[in-house]
């Protein structure tokens, strides 16, 4: 099974992954969102987070970033495109502390994907669509990707995390892939 890179993507070589605990495979999907600052979309920050490279002083926010290494393996943006940062056999780092189904670290075997939005506003009819393509092809490469294995950020760090947030349509995303 080759599970590398999406054919739909484009590439970026983030340095912040490692691999996988030995004959872990991918088993969850996890729906994340982003945006720096908080509510502005379409610059560079992003990718330059993902990419180790954020100027933490160019926006007072970025403060708290400072050495933080972080990826996902893929982001949407606004306009549905969509960029892949780390290989999908590979490990991100995009969960932190986390749990799912009792397993903890959900980092080792799950795929993690960003939305650039926030908690609260509505993501793009582009966005679901490209989310829609990227999970068919994953649970097409990925049987063990079924619904219930797709879930946000909230659901395997609750407390501490609460993306993809009310503004993501489940049921629509839900309806796209079915």
């Amino acid at each position: 099974m080759q599970l590398n890179w999406f054919c739909g993507a484009l590439q970026r070589h983030s340095p912040h992954y490692n691999e996988r605990p030995a004959a872990c495979q991918p088993s969850l999907l996890v729906i994340h969102c982003i945006s720096l600052p908080e509510g502005e979309y379409g610059g560079d920050h992003i990718d330059a987070l993902f990419m180790g490279t954020l100027d933490c002083q160019a926006h007072p926010s970025f403060e708290s970033l400072r050495g933080v290494r972080v990826s996902a393996h893929c982001v949407i943006h606004r306009d549905g495109t969509v960029v892949q940062y780390v290989p999908f056999d590979k490990r991100a780092w995009h969960a932190g502390v986390s749990e799912f189904a009792g397993q903890e670290n959900c980092n080792d075997f799950s795929i993690g994907v960003e939305l650039e939005g926030t908690d609260t506003s509505a993501y793009t009819e582009a966005q679901y669509q490209a989310l829609a393509k990227l999970t068919v092809w994953l649970q097409q490469k990925l049987p063990e990707l079924t619904k219930e294995r797709i879930v946000g950020h909230s659901d395997i760090a609750p407390g501490r995390k609460s993306d993809p947030g009310v503004a993501f349509d489940w049921d629509k995303y839900f309806a796209l892939i079915t």
